[in-house]
């Protein structure tokens, strides 16, 4: 089983959240998985987590589509952070929108991080599959 010291799920469904946490459990070693509803409230304590001590989660799972801040207004603000450490995104999504897919593809060209596009539903192969450091 992978080793991972911190996983990150950013999404409104309470059912979403509940199977990734029950699928997370199977595929991989993690100690420290904490989710959030929305992107502001995520954003907002991974910046007071890497202030206080430097570190980022290692992979974070991120859906598109919430209220407050949406998944993009948090890449956003995720790939301002000063580090050179390489963190996985993976985009959790049910859009259908093709322009997600483009903007996908911008968020890729402007970043160090590995940001990885999904779709909604997923399975526990494909999260043992995208469920890895960068």
């Amino acid at each position: 089983m992978k080793k991972i010291d911190s996983i990150c799920i950013i999404d409104d469904d309470p059912i979403t959240v509940f199977g990734m946490q029950k699928m997370l459990s199977l595929a991989v070693d993690c100690p420290q998985v904490e989710s959030f509803v929305n992107g502001k409230t995520a954003i907002e304590e991974i910046k007071k987590n890497f202030k206080n001590t430097g570190k980022l989660p290692e992979v974070i799972f991120l859906d598109l589509n919430m209220p407050i801040m949406d998944g993009w207004q948090f890449l956003d603000e995720f790939v301002k952070i000063p580090t050179s450490e390489k963190i996985r995104v993976n985009i959790i999504t049910s859009s259908i929108d093709r322009h997600d897919k483009e903007k996908w593809k911008l968020y890729q060209k402007k970043t160090h991080h590995v940001i990885d596009y999904n779709e909604k539903p997923l399975y526990k192969a494909e999260v043992a599959r995208i469920t890895k450091k960068a």
